[in-house]
């Protein structure tokens, strides 16, 4: 029983505190780029006239806030007081997450109903594309060491990350589209279904799924409930 337990209890001290320093330097490149990437987008989508490459800016705005929840979580250097931390951590990512489908909801809405039409913007599409290559990386990057600790609101972060990557890819189909065939309708259609995976995956970080595998003390009591990975009934942390 005791083998057991420990092997459910995942990564060894050294190993957390490994994978803890790599999603703090994970964060803080997302954070710096996402900075970046909001004057660049605001910037060009003000001179343009887009709501899309606004409201793209002000996507990583919200991006920003869910990263800096998870840099204070990992702010602490002991283990149980990141732990501590993680339900508010995934309750800030969570109201992000809703916030981000609310306008991205709204915003679409507008470009739909709207009678002006936005200019080409050369900046927009640039700062859209690299969003795209380099978005992934940092997503998938954050839920591998996430996954490994066993943190839900690293995972969820990483998600957060991933909706961003899904949205260059929309901000740049919609932009090229309206550059080159005037097809101003194609962005805030494919900003809808954004929105809609963005809810369900605020519900899921508020409900903290994803990766939740149990302390010493649940594990203790959990027994058989928990699967070879250490993990409860409903997530997928492994």
């Amino acid at each position: 029983m005791t083998a057991d337990i420990s092997i459910s209890l995942g990564p060894s001290p050294a190993r957390r505190e490994v994978l803890a320093r790599r999603i703090r330097l994970l964060v803080a490149v997302t954070i710096t780029y996402n900075v970046i990437e909001a004057i660049v987008a605001i910037t060009a989508g003000t001179i343009a006239s887009s709501t899309a490459l606004i409201g793209f800016g002000l996507d990583s705005v919200i991006e920003v806030s869910s990263a800096a929840a998870v840099a204070w979580q990992f702010s602490a250097r002991e283990h149980a007081v990141r732990e501590a931390r993680e339900q508010r951590t995934l309750r800030i990512i969570a109201v992000s997450f809703f916030a981000l489908a609310a306008y991205v909801t709204v915003d679409a809405v507008r470009a739909l109903t709207g009678t002006g039409e936005a200019e080409r913007s050369i900046p927009g599409i640039v700062i859209a594309a690299l969003s795209l290559a380099v978005m992934p990386f940092l997503s998938a990057a954050q839920r591998k060491a996430g996954r490994e600790l066993r943190s839900a609101s690293a995972v969820a972060d990483s998600q957060q990350t991933l909706l961003c990557t899904y949205l260059s890819a929309v901000l740049l189909i919609g932009l090229v589209l309206n550059a080159t065939l005037g097809w101003s309708w194609a962005d805030p259609i494919a900003s809808l279904v954004i929105a809609a995976v963005a809810v369900k995956e605020g519900r899921d970080a508020w409900q903290g799924k994803g990766c939740c595998a149990p302390t010493a003390a649940a594990a203790a009591a959990a027994g058989a409930e928990t699967d070879a990975c250490g993990c409860r009934p409903g997530c997928d942390c492994c």
